[in-house]
């Protein structure tokens, strides 16, 4: 691609349960960023904690070498679904069409489920950081059809690489 921004990439798994061998979700944004052409930087599993989770995360954005984290897991609405109460007082901006296009999208597969959903996107310390549910449905869903094209330098008329 003529002009593409390689960009290096985090992915975190936010679970109680998963392992490297279970974590299929994970594996679809490792996956599908590489695919993509982008540079994996790390794949972290971590538990649901929100003292872990937001002290792992602040650690990605105080490290100028990674462009952007991917997280999935611990957006819904059970007591052990921290990701949302953990990163959202890390964010300088808060993406919002992000949540909203995603459970728009979401809709067409899971129906009215979709409430369930706290996916989220915000910019911080020049670092973009996108939270999606722990499905690697919604993983797919949520790569496919938004962040794929927020993070490719090359998509018009506008992404999110430029402020990276």
């Amino acid at each position: 691609m003529t002009g593409h921004k390689i960009l290096s990439i985090a992915v975190i798994t936010v679970s109680d349960t998963r392992t490297d061998a279970t974590d299929k979700s994970g594996n679809v944004l490792v996956q599908n960023l590489t695919q993509a052409g982008h540079k994996l930087h790390s794949k972290i599993i971590i538990k649901d904690d929100v003292y872990q989770l937001r002290a792992s995360v602040s650690a990605h954005i105080a490290d100028a070498a990674i462009n952007a984290v991917l997280l999935t897991g611990g957006t819904g609405f059970t007591t052990r679904d921290n990701t949302y109460r953990a990163i959202s007082p890390l964010l300088e901006m808060d993406i919002d069409g992000f949540g909203e296009l995603f459970r728009q999208l979401s809709f067409d597969e899971i129906g009215s489920s979709t409430i369930q959903s706290r996916a989220f996107a915000g910019l911080t310390n020049n670092t973009i950081i996108f939270c999606l549910p722990g499905s690697p449905g919604a993983c797919a869903t949520g790569w496919d059809k938004i962040i794929a094209h927020q993070l490719d330098s090359t998509h018009k008329p506008c992404n999110f690489s430029d402020k990276l």
